[in-house]
């Protein structure tokens, strides 16, 4: 941790670049937050990113977006969690706010090549990421087999379910095999938080999927049918990213609320934006009442509304989340039989690193050799420190705009 105290506006000035410069999806996002904060500021451990990690991947919601919210949570408390979450997904959701206001038919395949270009260094920066981490957290036999073994699990049966086995037998098998190595383990000791909050957030998170849906009966405008849609699909979803997309669809196309052909034309546009992919509710937000069409009645005041409450009830449960079960994981994940599971956690994260980054990061970006060289250099670049992540981005979406006036 950093000496001293991180101010909330170093938090949030943190993650609004990162929020700027992180393409890629989910795991993309995780791997940029390591570089910046265990190894270009070293305010936390390898191990203790590692635990974060594991733990939104066993909550729902957005992990990327929660693994944000709990490095703000462990810098600057619950008010550093709001700041970390704002800056990272303000500028992808006002980006997308005003596509849904102003649509037109965005026609995402205009800009192919950036995207290209984007997807190859986001490539580069998971593989560099994944061999920091294992170095770290896969320093003997045990924990390497147990992250291979991770790997080709995930790779085999990419599910869910999958997923928290994975983590579940990551940890037993950290408990029988790794006991022993705890005592020459170095351990960070997070400075404690209210558990009586953490509670107060746990409360709320179940009661608002209960009153929710009752209040939406009830109310004659469809508000709280707007909100519902959008607090369960964030507190239901499981995997994060694009696993929310069929929750939403069933939120607003199936109401009639959004047409097909615009519910996917901004789907494509937050492919292009950098930040989570849950900011797609801002847009979402904005179309549900009109977008371009109710500009001449005054109707871009509701509609910019509007996608700020989508924004926010898609996000709230996640926030709770990570609010409630902070606390309690720090009060246990000092206990030694405890840190020897979270050894074994560790090591199947590394393994689904892997197996993410060979599928769908590396199949979905990789197509020939020029593709190869070009995540060498990106990974080169990375490894010796060259020149800082953002501007990898930018030089990668520039590479990747001209590349696309050529063919």
């Amino acid at each position: 941790m950093p000496s001293g105290t991180v101010g909330l506006w170093q938090i949030f000035l943190i993650f609004l670049r990162l929020g700027l410069t992180s393409f890629g999806g989910p795991v993309a996002h995780i791997s940029y937050f390591r570089e910046e904060f265990v190894v270009r500021r070293k305010w936390l451990s390898d191990a203790r990113y590692a635990d974060l990690v594991a733990l939104c991947q066993f909550a729902p919601g957005p992990a990327s977006s929660q693994v944000g919210m709990g490095i703000g949570m462990a810098l600057g408390g619950v008010r550093g969690s709001l700041v970390a979450w704002f800056g990272f997904t303000m500028p992808s959701a006002i980006v997308l706010a005003v596509l849904g206001v102003a649509f037109t038919g965005f026609d995402p395949s205009s800009i192919d090549g950036v995207i290209r270009g984007l997807k190859l260094v986001a490539v580069g920066v998971v593989a560099h990421a994944l061999i920091g981490m294992a170095r770290s957290l896969c320093p003997d036999m045990p924990r390497i087999v147990l992250a291979i073994a991770a790997t080709i699990i995930m790779i085999v049966a990419d599910t869910v379910y999958a997923q928290f086995g994975v983590i579940l037998g990551g940890m037993v098998a950290g408990f029988i095999l790794l006991r022993a190595k705890v005592d020459d383990q170095p351990f960070e000791v997070p400075k404690p938080h209210s558990t009586k909050g953490a509670v107060l957030a746990i409360a709320l998170f179940f009661a608002l999927l209960v009153l929710l849906p009752v209040a939406a009966g009830i109310d004659q405008t469809g508000l709280f049918a707007v909100i519902d849609g959008f607090y369960r699909s964030g507190a239901l979803v499981f995997g994060g990213g694009h696993v929310v997309l069929p929750l939403l669809q069933n939120a607003v196309v199936d109401p009639g609320w959004v047409d097909t052909e615009t519910f996917l034309a901004g789907y494509g546009a937050t492919q292009a934006v950098p930040g989570p992919i849950f900011t797609f509710a801002a847009y979402l937000g904005a179309v549900l009442h009109g977008g371009a069409d109710s500009l001449g009645r005054g109707g871009i005041w509701v509609s910019l509304i509007t996608s700020m409450v989508t924004l926010v009830a898609i996000f709230l449960p996640a926030w709770l989340l990570v609010v409630g079960l902070l606390p309690f994981w720090d009060r246990v994940r000092h206990v030694p039989a405890m840190q020897a599971g979270l050894m074994g956690v560790n090591a199947a994260v590394v393994g689904l690193l892997a197996a993410v980054l060979y599928q769908p990061i590396w199949t979905g970006a990789i197509h020939d050799m020029f593709d190869v060289g070009c995540v060498a250099i990106a990974f080169a670049v990375l490894q010796w420190r060259i020149i800082p992540v953002w501007a990898l981005v930018g030089i990668g979406a520039m590479a990747g705009y001209l590349s696309g006036l050529m063919i």
